[in-house]
């Protein structure tokens, strides 16, 4: 990815990169490690400040912003609605760059975010942030986010004050994880003693899937020249990913609670950018759909556009009792234990027809990575469902990340 030298000069993008990953935020000397799993690979996207895979996209994008907000003079207010995971990660980032310019106001679903992720956000001491609590789904704020970011254009509305989303929405967050889908694509060569760049061995990803930010930034890299076979999303029941690449339905729904209650949303705002390079790049026609579902909350696409659809990507819906087994699987045949939306791809994987094992592994399978996108310490209630008390003790006595103790300490809301 190029910064042009006229936005940015190198010394304050050197800067802004070496503040956006602070090694001593990180309990692994690699970022972001590539390890077997049988058969197949899992990249532990969660080693950061936040113990979840949106650190390493939302803390650049935090910085540049503040860079911006500096150089403009301007306060700029941050909004964000959160699942759980988006909201810790934007409310540490903007308290680490500590700029009296740059504040941020976090929305959260009342009950629908773990404990662990509660108080990450309601204990944060800055005075940069601010925390509420909405009654509804996930999806709920976005269209008073969105309806705020208009005022923008009206300098008396806004007050002097810019706004600025950083959800995923935010072209920023897909750009900057393109990097961990490079990095994991290299480091998997890397021990497949292949050479960067064979186009005769594309390497297949298969993550949990909620907004489709992160499969979009992938898809972003595969577009770029990235070998990348199919991305695969796993889904849970709120499914309308999965329904619009098996049978091009992107038809709202009701979102139904669930143990991955991160990935519960009705409908992913990314969609609208996988589209656009599923399109050919053709701006009136998208506009055409987005406009489709907007009205109706229905959109179904036709047969030719799901062909081209489904020769990039694949889907697997997943139950929690499936989301369960996996997990158990995991920790009875690798002693791994997953948190639950690493899980749900892990159902997916298997549904998918993907093997961990290598009596069962087909010569012609691509080789596959899992994206694991959080900690398990994050996620107790979950993990316990499916192994017991015992199997969350056992982890939580030999795992548990040190810098996570200091969270499992405070009180909550």
């Amino acid at each position: 990815m190029f910064i042009s030298p006229t936005e940015i000069n190198d010394e304050p993008l050197q800067e802004i990169c070496n503040n956006s990953y602070p090694p001593d935020e990180f309990d692994d000397k690699s970022f972001v490690p590539v390890k077997k799993l049988g058969c197949a690979f899992i990249a532990e996207l969660f080693h950061g400040p936040t113990f979840c895979f949106k650190d390493l996209g939302m803390s650049p994008v935090i910085n540049l912003l503040s860079h911006f907000a500096t150089l403009r003079n301007r306060p700029t207010t941050l909004l964000v609605s959160t699942t759980g995971d988006t909201g810790p990660a934007a409310v540490h980032a903007v308290g680490h760059v500590a700029n009296p310019l740059l504040t941020i106001i976090v929305h959260y679903p009342h009950g629908q975010i773990s404990d662990f992720q509660l108080r990450q956000l309601t204990t944060v001491d800055s005075k940069y942030v601010k925390v509420a609590s909405f009654e509804g789904g996930g999806d709920d704020m976005d269209w008073p986010i969105k309806e705020t970011l208009l005022m923008n254009s009206d300098n008396e509305l806004s007050g002097g004050r810019t706004f600025c989303g950083v959800n995923s929405y935010n072209i920023g967050r897909p750009l900057m994880q393109m990097v961990h889908f490079i990095w994991v694509y290299l480091r998997m060569v890397e021990q497949l003693g292949v050479q960067p760049g064979d186009k005769n061995c594309l390497i297949d990803i298969v993550l949990p899937t909620g907004a489709m930010g992160n499969i979009t930034g992938g898809y972003m890299a595969k577009q770029m020249g990235v070998p990348i076979g199919m991305l695969c999303a796993g889904v849970n029941i709120n499914d309308i990913t999965h329904r619009v690449i098996e049978s091009g339905e992107f038809h709202r729904k009701r979102i139904q609670k669930t143990l991955s209650d991160a990935i519960n949303i009705e409908v992913p705002y990314n969609f609208e950018r996988i589209a656009f390079y599923v399109t050919g790049g053709n701006p009136a026609l998208i506009k055409e759909w987005m406009t489709t579902m907007e009205q109706t909350q229905r959109l179904t696409l036709e047969t030719s556009w799901l062909t081209r659809l489904r020769k990039d990507f694949r889907s697997a819906r997943v139950t929690d009792d499936e989301m369960c087994s996996a997990l158990r699987q995991a920790y009875t045949s690798f002693n791994y234990v997953a948190d639950p939306h690493t899980a749900v791809a892990l159902a997916a994987a298997e549904k998918l027809s993907y093997s961990f094992t290598e009596k069962s592994s087909s010569k012609e399978m691509m080789p596959m990575a899992i994206l694991a996108t959080a900690s398990p310490c994050k996620f107790q209630k979950a993990v316990t469902v499916a192994l017991g008390e015992d199997g969350w003790k056992s982890w939580e006595e030999q795992h548990f990340p040190a810098r996570a103790q200091k969270n499992s300490s405070k009180g909550g809301e």
